[in-house]
């Protein structure tokens, strides 16, 4: 769960206390589970949604105004043939991205949330969900 906070808000500290704020937030509303999908999944979102809210309480620009966010989708490849890239490569790359990169780019690969389900997150459309993300994968 701290991974997954990590990733959104690209701090240390702040992934913490997003991680405290989500199980005393759990905690509270312990009797809101319904038991629909797995208690691990049910935090998750949690654990998503404070970080998602916590960033956006930076008022970080996640989007400029003056890009055409209409990009297609890239066909999918054989990602690892020829990757000339390590681990610890990719890691430091994805922290240097900006925010709104980042988020879209973590929630999409690591959470496997569709882009639909990402629009609906982060309060965007879902084509522009799919702009970000290719440009993430160009940075």
């Amino acid at each position: 769960m701290y991974n997954v906070g990590y990733r959104i808000v690209n701090n240390e500290d702040e992934a913490q206390d997003v991680l405290q704020e989500a199980f005393i937030s759990a905690f509270n509303n312990l009797d809101s589970y319904r038991g629909d999908s797995a208690f691990g999944a049910w935090l998750k979102r949690i654990v998503i949604n404070k970080a998602i809210t916590h960033a956006t309480k930076k008022r970080f620009e996640r989007f400029p105004d003056h890009e055409d966010f209409d990009v297609k989708e890239e066909e999918p490849q054989d990602l690892f043939e020829g990757f000339p890239f390590t681990v610890d490569k990719v890691k430091t790359a994805i922290h240097a991205l900006p925010d709104g990169y980042r988020t879209v780019l973590s929630l999409y690969l690591l959470e496997g949330y569709d882009h639909g389900e990402i629009a609906e997150i982060m309060g965007i459309s879902e084509s522009t969900s799919k702009s970000q993300f290719n440009r993430s994968k160009k940075n």
